[in-house]
């Protein structure tokens, strides 16, 4: 017997084909039909964070987080004041911050590795509970720059109804960020109902400090891994031990994330998330271009902000 689903899902989708990609898909997973149902531990969906599940204009967010501590440290180090990526927070030269990461993009490091340079070395030493109770609360209370909102209340409507969706028909949903994955588990269980073991992202290595009240974990000033382009599919199978049915993604880092959620054998879908509606949210193909490229070649499903969502937050 087929399992039921929603009679009237995803509300705050326009009817169009995206919409119509994404309940057939969820149809034919459930065996709606002549298919047959996916087993439910096959059911894996992964989603990029910045850009795909929450705001990632003017900047992403976590880096908002790490320039504001960056500016901390340079006020009383003139060593650092000289230096990217210290010179570019004191400065608010988000010109070149945002060329370091659209450069990344197409394939030229030498910004970001300087980005991420001062990256590793903002919170090196910070035990992981300190790092997640700052986290926690910068996300509570900060405001995003221009769209009237805190932080929190940027994530995408229709996204959040989609995971919602998927989970009602047996989905496990994992958010796959290039993003760091100890930034932003101390809210996907409230923001999306993913569970912060589900969280793949970004991390530094990590240090255990033996001492009284049962010792430590401390950041390192090292990347353990940047999950992001071809590295998203290799930490989902380490993670998963499957292949995705589902991927969303908006950015040409996830292509090989999308590409890899293929199969023979059973329904997937692959959705990019198209940015193009500036008056709600922004307008932006930069760092895009290669996976709209790719999805029109392929035939993944475009969802347009200004076209596929009556609501964006």
């Amino acid at each position: 017997m087929a399992e039921p689903f929603s009679d009237e899902p995803l509300s705050s989708w326009n009817e169009g084909q995206a919409k119509v990609n994404i309940i057939s898909f969820v149809e034919q997973t459930c065996g709606q039909g002549t298919a047959k149902a996916v087993p439910f531990e096959e059911r894996v969906a992964v989603f990029d964070n910045d850009g795909t599940l929450w705001c990632e204009k003017p900047m992403p967010i976590q880096l908002d987080f790490i320039l504001r501590r960056l500016v901390q440290m340079a006020h009383p180090d003139d060593g650092l004041r000289g230096r990217q990526t210290w010179k570019a927070a004191l400065e608010k030269d988000y010109r070149w911050l945002g060329a370091a990461i659209d450069e990344h993009y197409t394939g030229d490091d030498t910004k970001a590795m300087m980005l991420v340079a001062g990256v590793l070395a903002a919170y090196e030493g910070i035990s992981v509970e300190e790092f997640e109770a700052k986290s926690d609360a910068f996300l509570r209370s900060t405001q995003h720059p221009t769209l009237g909102r805190s932080y929190l209340q940027t994530t995408y409507a229709p996204m959040v109804e989609l995971l919602a969706y998927l989970e009602t028909n047996g989905f496990s949903n994992y958010v796959v960020s290039g993003g760091g994955r100890d930034f932003i588990r101390p809210v996907t269980q409230e923001l999306y109902g993913i569970p912060r073991e589900r969280v793949i992202g970004s991390a530094t290595t990590l240090e255990y400090l033996s001492g009284g009240g049962g010792g430590t974990v401390i950041h390192k000033a090292e990347a353990d891994y940047l999950d992001d382009g071809t590295e998203k599919p290799v930490r989902i199978w380490s993670r998963t031990r499957r292949r995705p049915i589902l991927a969303a993604g908006n950015a040409n880092g996830d292509i090989p994330m999308l590409d890899f959620t293929r199969h023979d054998d059973k329904p997937f879908l692959r959705l990019l998330v198209l940015h193009d509606d500036a008056d709600r949210e922004f307008a932006y193909v930069s760092g895009a271009e290669g996976a709209l490229e790719r999805g029109a070649a392929v035939g993944w499903t475009i969802a347009s902000i200004k076209n596929d969502w009556n609501k964006v937050f």
